[in-house]
């Protein structure tokens, strides 16, 4: 019976190992040489055509170009070009960050020396005496903001006080040297100084609006700080031991296959990225929040709290201050004198009028609105345009980077050999990646740096939300928890309402994860059902021959 040669052969047939495209010729091994030479590794044991792959770990275990040597290697090289786009992608979004930050400061610094420099410049003319011998008191004033502005731990609302407390005392005297003013008869006057309001209105509405513009203005500053110092941190994150054998197959395992010119399908690739920066796409939620209470302080800052005209205007408001002290003097120095009583004459008291001002000096306001409107222009839209970047940076490094083929190519390496890719593309963030075909992901362990962060998101972000509606917090106090510190307790509805009505865990995946196949094999291709394999299609061929030939 002739059936049994022949289909002992058929058996054989359907056993042997496939070879790609290229018949029972061994294949070159040219192009994985000089890949490998390119790469810095010697190219002493590497094999000039393909040899049998029973000894590979991560890639398939065809007929392969690369021994166990090179396949380690490939391995360790992944892991660190890997490693080395995500902190190529994370520097340019910390130099966006980080421009935006230097650009406010720059802005801001200059308003403040601006304003700094005009009282120098016009106040020896304007007051004489009054400001030449209290020069001091001016400048600790302008320090004191620029410390504040910096972060330093100082109460913007008792700096302010404590200026005018020393203003009023220095004036008080030089405007009323003919007295001899002691030290007790000056904590009276200062007591009694809320009920004269001998500055007019000028202290209080100072206070308030000086308050808002610099929280708002240094917790804006701050915000992209912090956003910067998030991406560089999380971008150092090293990949797990599992991550890193499937970016290794990914990118190298079809090179060793003698594939090196089929490009990784791009939902496969999207896998491996997504299942590799799971932890990282959690930062999403908190990191969207971070870049809307960003725009939303940067509109308090070009609108109702008026940066630009508050602090490039301070020294016209303390202009306004001294002179409404000096046009209503008799008045105060009375109403002092009734609380106080009246002080002894000074023996070298001398007639006060050479210290008001010796001429009228116009003081004006060079307004930059329009350098805020563009800064704050340019912020908003950089912010808007980073609101994605964790759960889009997958994408971005597949198509940038790794250099995926379309979603529509049914000829790209699917990490097993030259094909379509079947399986889903998972949902963003660590629990989406239960069900990953491509990477061994462990939802039960976050990272605690990237948790980390993300909880230096959330403390930013509170922060940012008492800037929004003027309260003041101790930036010093990184140890915060979400509720924040200092004066404000509470986020305004339009910034924090949203995030607290929402939690991350009850985000809806964009896509569905789906259960990994066992059918996931020699074509990398798996369905919602287990396909029967060509071996044993031709055994039940072969069955259904021989029983005909049998029966006849």
């Amino acid at each position: 019976m002739r059936v049994f040669p022949w289909g002992f052969w058929l058996l054989c047939v359907a056993s042997a190992p496939a070879r790609g495209d290229s018949g029972s010729k061994a294949r070159s091994c040219a192009e994985v040489r000089q890949l490998y030479g390119a790469k810095g590794f010697s190219l002493s044991g590497v094999p000039q055509a393909e040899i049998s792959g029973e000894h590979l770990r991560i890639c398939p275990q065809g007929y392969t170009c690369c021994t166990s040597e090179m396949e380690e290697n490939f391995a360790n090289k992944s892991q660190t070009e890997f490693e080395a786009m995500m902190k190529e992608s994370g520097r340019s979004v910390q130099a966006i960050l980080t421009a935006q930050h230097r650009s406010f400061d720059s802005y801001f610094q200059d308003l403040l020396n601006k304003s700094e420099k005009a009282l120098y410049d016009a106040f020896p003319s304007m007051y004489g005496e009054l400001y030449t011998q209290n020069v001091k008191v001016f400048k600790d004033l302008y320090s004191e903001l620029r410390r504040y502005y910096r972060s330093s731990n100082i109460n913007l609302e008792e700096a302010l006080n404590e200026f005018w407390t020393r203003l009023l005392e220095r004036l008080f005297k030089l405007l009323n040297l003919q007295y001899h003013i002691t030290d007790e008869y000056l904590d009276c006057m200062v007591k009694h100084a809320e009920q004269h309001k001998p500055f007019g209105e000028v202290p209080r509405d100072l206070k308030v609006r000086a308050t808002r513009a610099f929280i708002a203005a240094r917790s804006y500053a701050q915000g992209f700080l912090v956003g910067s110092d998030v991406v560089k941190k999380v971008s150092q994150v090293s990949l797990s031991h599992e991550c890193t054998r499937a970016i290794m197959k990914l990118m190298y395992c079809p090179h060793c296959r003698g594939m090196s010119s089929v490009r990784p399908c791009n939902n496969y690739c999207l896998n491996v990225v997504k299942g590799c920066l799971a932890n990282q796409a959690d930062l999403n939620t908190e990191w969207k929040y971070l870049m809307d209470s960003l725009i939303g302080v940067a509109d308090r800052i070009d609108g109702p709290y008026n940066v630009d005209t508050v602090i490039g205007t301070i020294h016209m408001r303390i202009a306004e201050a001294i002179s409404n002290l000096q046009e209503n003097k008799d008045s105060i120095t009375s109403k002092v004198f009734q609380g106080c009583g009246n002080p002894k004459i000074s023996a070298k008291g001398s007639s006060s009028e050479d210290k008001k001002r010796r001429g009228k000096v116009t003081l004006e306001a060079k307004s930059s609105a329009q350098a805020l409107e563009m800064l704050v222009l340019d912020a908003k839209g950089n912010l808007t345009a980073l609101k994605t970047y964790w759960i889009t940076l997958p994408s971005s490094l597949c198509s940038k980077k790794v250099m995926a083929s379309s979603s529509s190519d049914d000829k790209c390496w699917n990490g097993m050999t030259k094909g379509s890719y079947l399986p889903q593309v998972m949902g963003d963030g660590l629990a989406n990646q239960i069900n990953n075909p491509e990477v061994e992901v462990d939802i039960t362990k976050p990272d605690m740096t990237i948790r980390q962060q993300i909880m230096q998101l959330k403390i930013m972000t509170n922060r940012l939300g008492n800037a929004n509606i003027g309260n003041d917090v101790d930036f010093q106090d990184t140890s915060d928890d979400v509720s924040g510190s200092g004066s404000g307790d509470s986020c305004p509805d339009d910034v924090c309402g949203k995030r607290l009505s929402k939690s991350p865990s009850t985000r809806q995946p964009e896509t569905n994860a789906i259960p990994k196949q066992s059918g996931h094999g020699v074509n990398g291709a798996s369905s919602s059902r287990s396909l029967p394999s060509a071996s044993l299609l031709l055994l039940l061929s072969v069955a259904v021959i021989a029983k005909h030939h049998l029966w006849r």
